[in-house]
């Protein structure tokens, strides 16, 4: 299957069905030809029956492929293929979410699997004192996939120590959340193909910005380890933040970023030269959230670059204001759309249903 036979199957209207209402519209097509091949199937295939808990657990290759299936399953009507028919995907939220539950359920019906949800961990047996163990235990019997979020660090591996299916950490306290990273990427890889290049021009790498911390802060955190992969395409990273030492313990060796990192508290002289800036409002300490300080706000007459993208995990606060929603810097709502088309492709892979699409190289 060559180039050309990869971009029969895009088609243009179920992209203008799909996409953001506002801010940046991202097209799935650049990626798409940007990758002059199928996805190659080899490397997705080596997915299968995997878990995705921390962000090593995907290669830069694996992320690649995965972001360019999840660009032909934007682009198409997958759902006629039914390729997670038979399959039953257990999504355990014992922490609240829209974004994550919804996209990761959209995902499983679009492609006619079915969804058992827990969308509230009260109701589950841990208000009785039932160990995470014991009902990882009795996922094995219900389930092909498991997906969980828990506001408790090492929820995970206490699921995981009982469960014998795949699983996907949906955020872990202030762990990672692998596939937000993911999302985030697949959403920077559509609106700049050439990041996903072995090599990239100087003059096109970007100067990202985060304002946060990294170290309580656990999409914050997965984006930026994620980032690591795609150093070619990273000219500096700039953390904005109010803490000392904003990487913290989860990130141990910031030195380990393969591109120049500048540390600050402030904001205003460093914004004018941001390509992307990376947002997010809550950091996770101990029992308790905190919210950025007031002199990390954005808005419409904030000083940014004119071709600046900001990009957030939501849900937002008063950090990110509405003003900046019909300007050409949001890439944020077009980020959280993406979101089903990622895990779909995760999904497809993990769950060894990839011979269902027309468009994997070797499927």
């Amino acid at each position: 299957m060559t180039a050309l036979d990869v971009m029969r199957f895009v088609e243009p209207e179920v992209i203008a069905r799909r996409t953001n209402s506002r801010g940046v519209k991202l097209d799935p097509s650049g990626l798409i030809e940007r990758g002059r091949r199928p996805p190659a199937g080899p490397v997705l295939h080596g997915l299968a029956g995997r878990s995705i808990a921390e962000h090593g657990d995907l290669s830069r290759p694996e992320v690649i492929e995965l972001c360019r299936l999840a660009s032909l399953m934007e682009a198409n009507d997958v759902a006629i293929h039914h390729p997670l028919d038979g399959k039953v995907v257990i999504t355990a939220f014992f922490e609240a979410s829209t974004r994550t539950r919804l996209s990761f359920e959209s995902a499983v019906l679009r492609l006619d699997g079915k969804v058992l949800s827990v969308p509230d961990g009260r109701t589950t047996g841990t208000a009785k004192g039932e160990s995470l163990s014991d009902i990882g235990e009795m996922f094995n019997s219900y389930g092909d996939l498991v997906v969980m979020r828990h506001p408790e660090t090492e929820a995970a591996q206490e699921l995981t120590d009982g469960l014998d299916l795949p699983f996907i950490n949906a955020g872990n306290g202030s762990g990672e959340h692998p596939t937000q990273a993911l999302v985030d990427w697949f959403a920077l890889l559509k609106w700049r193909p050439e990041l996903a290049d072995p090599t990239v021009d100087p003059e096109r790498r970007i100067h990202l910005g985060i304002i946060g911390t990294p170290g309580n802060m656990r999409a914050v955190k997965s984006f930026l380890l994620r980032s690591i992969d795609f150093a070619p395409a990273i000219r500096k990273l700039t953390v904005i933040s109010e803490m000392a030492d904003p990487f913290g313990a989860g990130l141990n060796d910031p030195e380990r970023l393969d591109f120049e990192v500048e540390i600050t508290n402030e904001m205003a002289p460093v914004l004018p030269e941001l390509d992307v800036i990376y947002m997010n409002s809550i950091a996770l300490l101990g029992d308790s959230y905190q919210l950025l300080g007031e002199q990390y706000r954005l808005h419409a007459q904030s000083t940014l670059k004119p071709s600046a993208v900001i990009m957030h995990p939501l849900a937002r606060r008063d950090e990110l204001d509405t003003s900046l929603d019909e300007t050409q810097h949001n890439l944020y709502f077009a980020q959280a759309a993406g979101a089903t088309y990622l895990r779909q492709a995760l999904l497809s892979a993990i769950l060894q249903r990839l011979d269902r699409l027309p468009f994997v190289e070797g499927a």
